[in-house]
């Protein structure tokens, strides 16, 4: 018998039952929609992580206090402090950094007339908008003047700026806010630079001169992280060889002894992410599999129960002069065309769920082509696997008995 023919008595076999095959499909769908989805989540994290770190800066290498050691164990939650005088050792020592910011900071309430905020307050140095990617969208940034001057004047974030004058975040320009009680004049806005967490958002947050937090309003010479830049992405590793050294050097620590601070870099936090979104990913991915396979079983059982239902027209078939090998290929082909056609519903569905959720939560989702094909092949590959055993079942039939089956 022509290919053809075979198709069309297969498909003729599908329509005549057309609930029970869209319930047959059923587990094929959701399987396929489910693996889209869950793939276009991980990749959408792993996207969003890669744009915040590159947003913070390729080149960029973070130095933070480390924990005290005494003979090779960390004394609890006591932290080894970074103090002015090691960022100060770094200007004057280092020659692998393009640029160095330091930061201290802590939460404060900012009132601005009647309408006050509880923001991360940042004191640090005039080269803070360049180290950490920020872009003055209105009025100016402090310079080394006012910061050697201990003047009390505040650039402010994005989100801040809208939380203390919402609609009109200009108009603070010149204005006086007060960050912990003490009075500072609004000179210049960052644009919003994005990327907020549901712990962290970069927009909210007030910069100040270095020497004005230190001596008027936190009292402190700890700083919570030191800031600089390597010249390239190549010589990041150079950069970060450099800061060991003059640290070391810095807080007197012999040969031998652990460092009691912790120096990264953007690269290795978004690895560290990047390989835990994709494994999340791949468990949410796989999680979906389970329902392809459930699925797949229920495809075969309804064939099994179909090669039962027809074994007199099989009987007919075979004393009418069709061979194993047509039956073979007949239920073959119901169970690819359920299988083939439930993928590609699957795939309309998965899509436009991914779609749905990218609108309409904002969530960062990528639909990878990659894993609409690889979902429709292994839809496929279902087919084949678990109709194979119905088909052979009904090709294997004895002519006579299936005639005299009622």
């Amino acid at each position: 018998m022509p290919f053809g023919e075979v198709l069309r008595v297969a498909l003729d076999a599908l329509r005549s039952n057309k609930i029970r095959s869209l319930l047959t499909m059923l587990g094929i769908i959701i399987g396929v929609a489910a693996v889209i989805a869950m793939l276009a989540l991980g990749s959408g994290a792993r996207s969003a992580v890669q744009q915040r770190l590159t947003a913070l800066g390729t080149t960029l290498v973070n130095i933070s206090p480390g924990q005290v050691m005494f003979g090779g164990v960390a004394s609890g939650t006591d932290r080894a402090p970074l103090k002015v005088g090691d960022y100060e050792a770094l200007v004057e020592r280092g020659t692998r950094f393009r640029a160095i910011a330091p930061e201290m900071g802590r939460q404060q309430q900012v009132l601005y007339r009647t309408a006050n905020s509880n923001v991360q307050v940042t004191a640090t140095t005039a080269n803070y908008d360049m180290v950490r990617l920020y872009k003055v969208a209105a009025g100016r940034m402090f310079t080394s003047a006012e910061d050697a001057g201990r003047r009390r004047v505040a650039v402010l974030g994005a989100t801040t700026a809208e939380n203390l004058s919402p609609g009109m975040p200009q108009a603070l320009l010149g204005e006086e806010i007060r960050v912990g009680g003490v009075p500072f004049e609004v000179i210049g806005l960052f644009a919003s630079k994005g990327g907020a967490t549901g712990f962290n958002d970069p927009d909210d947050t007030v910069v100040i001169p270095l020497g004005t937090g230190r001596f008027r309003l936190f009292g402190t010479e700890n700083l919570r992280t030191i800031s600089l830049l390597a010249p390239s992405e190549a010589e990041i590793t150079a950069a970060m060889a450099d800061a060991q050294r003059i640290l070391r050097r810095a807080h007197k620590l012999l040969p031998g002894r652990p460092d009691d601070f912790t120096i990264r870099n953007q690269a290795d936090f978004l690895n560290t992410l990047g390989e835990t979104t994709q494994v999340f990913g791949y468990l949410l991915a796989g999680i979906a599999l389970v329902s392809l396979l459930v699925g797949g079983i229920g495809i075969m059982n309804i064939m099994l129960v179909s090669v039962t239902e027809r074994t007199r027209e099989i009987g007919i078939r075979k004393a009418l002069g069709a061979t194993k090998a047509t039956i073979l290929l007949q239920f073959l082909i119901e169970a690819v065309v359920l299988c083939s056609l439930g993928g590609v519903i699957g795939i309309a569905l998965g899509t436009g769920t991914a779609t749905i959720l990218r609108q309409s939560l904002g969530w960062s989702i990528v639909v990878d082509p990659t894993s609409v094909l690889l979902a429709f092949a292994f839809s496929s590959a279902v087919g084949v696997l678990f109709g194979v055993w119905p088909a052979r079942r009904a090709a294997s039939l004895d002519p006579i008995q299936a005639l005299r089956y009622e």
